[in-house]
């Protein structure tokens, strides 16, 4: 964390320390860096639902080429003013390239469907897709490094990488031979059951179960991702486009959030702390 992060960051805690009750102070901090870590995640999100009402239908830019201009403006931006180092930047790309190819591989399957058209595209998938991935590495780097967030007890990188590459084949398998998620998921479950994040706030470090932390993110992703299905930005299968996603997307996000994690620590190791023993007691 750079010295101007951390003094923004020491400011805000003395004032909430000021002004918050003491009982809150904790919850309004993790409240704030949650927001600050959603950031990009957030202005896309945004900009998708103030185009779907306001953005001209006969404009020379179609909606989804803006989107992607859009997305890649924020990005340099956020480059430019240092609120992404370099080194992340390569995992958001790394989340940008895995997330195309899937998109590509999904859209020709006829899994869902980009109801208009761009020039910024790739076999009908606008690039502007591309992004939502990385808004989710953007998400992740942003929040391990303002928690400080540590995952204890962890398996061997290895077996991660290698249960994060079967989860990823199978978003392209399951179209051919039975789909494994309910087994991949039970695998999680298996591998990370016991592995705690650890995370401060503030002062005060906290812990929470991961396998609980991935299934509430995966919450919170569903519902993002239904904000661009009821803008009509993309569209389902046998769907009207203004229908909810299926619930059952939620365990398509829960074993995509895995991936991400592991796609975080390869690209990005020196910023996640990952230990194999559990942690001495206080």
């Amino acid at each position: 964390m750079t010295d101007h992060k951390l003094a923004i960051e020491e400011k805000l805690g003395a004032w909430l320390r000021r002004y918050s009750p003491p009982a809150l102070t904790d919850f309004l901090m993790f409240g704030a860096k949650m927001a600050w870590a959603t950031i990009f995640a957030g202005i896309l999100l945004l900009a998708i639902i103030i185009t779907r009402y306001i953005y001209p239908d006969e404009a020379w830019l179609s909606r989804y080429d803006f989107l992607t201009l859009f997305a890649l403006s924020c990005q340099v931006l956020m480059i430019v003013f240092k609120l992404e180092s370099w080194s992340e930047v390569k995992v958001i790309f790394l989340f940008h390239l895995s997330g195309t190819v899937m998109e590509v591989f999904k859209l020709a399957k006829g899994s869902w469907d980009y109801p208009d058209t761009g020039l910024f595209e790739i076999a009908g998938v606008p690039l502007f897709s591309g992004f939502m991935y990385a808004s989710v590495g953007s998400f992740m780097v942003r929040a391990i490094r303002g928690f400080d967030m540590k995952f204890t007890p962890f398996i061997k990188p290895a077996y991660a990488y290698f249960l994060a590459f079967l989860i990823y084949l199978n978003f392209f398998t399951h179209h051919y031979i039975v789909d494994l998620r309910w087994v991949l998921i039970g695998a999680t479950v298996l591998c990370f059951g016991r592995t705690q994040v650890y995370f401060t706030p503030l002062e005060k470090t906290y812990r929470m179960s991961l396998v609980l932390a991935a299934f509430l993110s995966s919450l919170f992703l569903y519902l993002a991702e239904n904000i661009g299905t009821l803008t009509a930005t993309w569209t389902y299968a046998g769907s009207s486009g203004v229908d909810f996603t299926h619930p059952a997307k939620i365990t398509s996000w829960y074993l995509l959030l895995y991936l991400s994690f592991m796609q975080v620590i390869w690209a990005h190791i020196s910023a996640v702390s990952v230990n194999q023993t559990e942690p001495q007691p206080e």
